[in-house]
């Protein structure tokens, strides 16, 4: 009992300053972000020319730069995960409106990530290799790419707000099994044998959303270094980069969604008993990430780099 009450003592004030230090940390950053984004993009390209560097020298048989591409790789990945970008925010947005397991929390971001290595993979051997596009058509092509993603991401925020809506209809009862007379259960056993049942589904069509909604818009600099060394000749070299690179940013975003989970589990913890009261706090979260996800895919479809009709990776500085 006087656990209790210490802990409904504490409450509040825990509240009032877990909210003060988000409005401090959002005033920051807020303050700080065009430096920010100016540091990161121009570390960004000051790495991209780097691994430009090291393809030039394998192409000139000095294989030392091998070993230097896959670490550089990495250390783009991990800064592209850093920077601002549509998947920190997916995944920030999607673990922190819905409870998951350890276990997803880590596969489907990192899924996601690597999937977007392999969106770039696909992209260049389909249009680069199998068509034989020009420059000019790749960057074009690449545009609509970008363009199409934005739309699934907005997609993805519709699609969790149908989601919510469906889950607040009224549900029919059906009778799942019939239990044997005298037979006692508690109501919370879990054993599965109550004699009245609500049919529920798995999430994972919405977890193979946020993985595809990650993955299906690939990192523009990883097609720049594949297209690169598929000019040099050397493709097998700008896929490893690639791959390297998507590995950082995997174990990058991998690092954010446990954070988000266990301050999604603090703040749970810090309110305690009375969020359950609260019931409709948890669906009316979900429609407001949904609509931060349309907004955020609408803020991508408008910012899509442009065609370049040499094409990105000569815009770039290869």
């Amino acid at each position: 009992m006087t656990t209790q009450l210490l802990t409904r003592h504490w409450r509040i004030p825990g509240a009032v300053t877990l909210l003060l230090a988000t409005l401090f940390a959002l005033f920051t950053l807020h303050s700080h972000w065009g430096a920010f984004i100016q540091w990161c993009l121009s570390t960004q390209i000051t790495l991209h020319r780097y691994l430009v560097m090291y393809l030039l020298q394998l192409n000139n048989h000095q294989y030392s730069g091998g070993l230097w591409l896959l670490t550089g790789a990495f250390l783009y990945g991990v800064l592209h995960a850093i920077g601002p970008g549509h998947g920190k925010f997916i995944v920030a947005t999607y673990l922190s409106t819905n409870q998951e397991s350890q276990l997803a929390t880590r596969v489907v971001p990192f899924l996601g990530s690597l999937m977007q290595g392999v969106s770039a993979i696909l992209f260049v051997f389909i249009l680069a290799v199998g068509f034989n596009l020009a420059a000019g058509d790749l960057s074009e092509s690449r545009w609509y790419v970008e363009k199409i993603s934005a739309l699934m991401i907005g997609g993805f925020g519709a699609y969790v707000i149908y989601r919510v809506l469906k889950s607040l209809r009224p549900q029919r009862l059906r009778i799942t099994t019939l239990t044997p007379l005298g037979q006692q259960h508690a109501p919370d056993c879990g054993c599965g044998h109550h004699g009245i049942g609500i049919a529920t589904q798995g999430d994972w069509k919405t977890r193979l959303g946020v993985i595809l909604a990650i993955g299906a818009r690939p990192c523009s600099g990883a097609i720049m270094i594949l297209l690169f060394s598929n000019a040099l000749g050397i493709v097998s070299w700008g896929i490893a980069a690639v791959m390297t690179m998507s590995l950082g940013t995997a174990l990058s975003i991998m690092g954010l969604s446990l954070a988000v989970r266990y301050a999604r589990e603090r703040t749970s913890a810090l309110f305690g008993g009375e969020a359950q009261q609260l019931t409709w706090i948890v669906p009316v979260l979900k429609v407001v990430g949904g609509v931060a996800l349309i907004l955020f895919a609408t803020v991508l479809f408008l910012t899509v780099i442009p065609v370049s009709a040499n094409g990105d990776y000569i815009a770039a500085g290869c």
